[in-house]
């Protein structure tokens, strides 16, 4: 809280990103909304509690969701703010990835927590050597794996087409920004 005034801010976006896609979905986040941006790396609790609410936008590895703990070890200093958590990933959204991913990572405090997921980017020769390889293993794992979807986990290089396929509860970052509240 803003000590002089006594008043909260609006909203402020916290981010990761490896290579890009997230901070790119932060961005448009932030043309949507006006919320304030900052890297989750080099922020710290006391720099956001000023903020009614917050909202991470980072990437998926390994089924993780890179920056949640800064939400998991803060859950109860941010109690009665405002959170969201919006994921971006190189694979096409699939409803099973999707729950397992909500099971691995949206425990206890989080679980009430509404989570989005866009389209992020699959560029290899981005990525580092150990990324490329674990990338490649997890391709072959999910050829051979039954999800009951076709889809492939090739490179989505077209940013039109990534960046209007948020999908999970929400179907655009114009709708997203609506449900935020502007």
């Amino acid at each position: 809280m803003d000590l002089e005034e006594g008043r909260m801010e609006k909203g402020m976006i916290l981010y990761q990103s490896k290579y890009g896609a997230a901070r790119k979905y932060a961005g448009w986040l932030r043309e949507e909304t006006g919320f304030e941006i900052r890297e989750v790396k080099n922020c710290k609790i006391e720099e956001v509690l000023c903020f009614e609410r917050l909202i991470l936008c980072s990437g998926i590895y390994a089924s993780g969701i890179a920056g949640i703990s800064f939400f998991q070890k803060n859950i109860e200093k941010l109690q009665g703010k405002q959170l969201f958590v919006f994921t971006v990933g190189a694979s096409p959204y699939h409803e099973n990835a999707w729950k397992e991913l909500k099971r691995k990572n949206m425990k206890g405090g989080l679980c009430a927590i509404p989570l989005f997921y866009g389209r992020g980017m699959w560029l290899e020769e981005k990525m580092t050597w150990k990324d490329r390889t674990l990338c490649r293993m997890l391709k072959k794992a999910v050829a051979k794996k039954s999800f009951g979807y076709v889809g492939t986990m090739d490179g989505c290089t077209d940013e039109y087409k990534w960046s209007k396929t948020v999908t999970g509860q929400i179907g655009s970052i114009e709708t997203i920004a609506g449900c935020i509240g502007e």
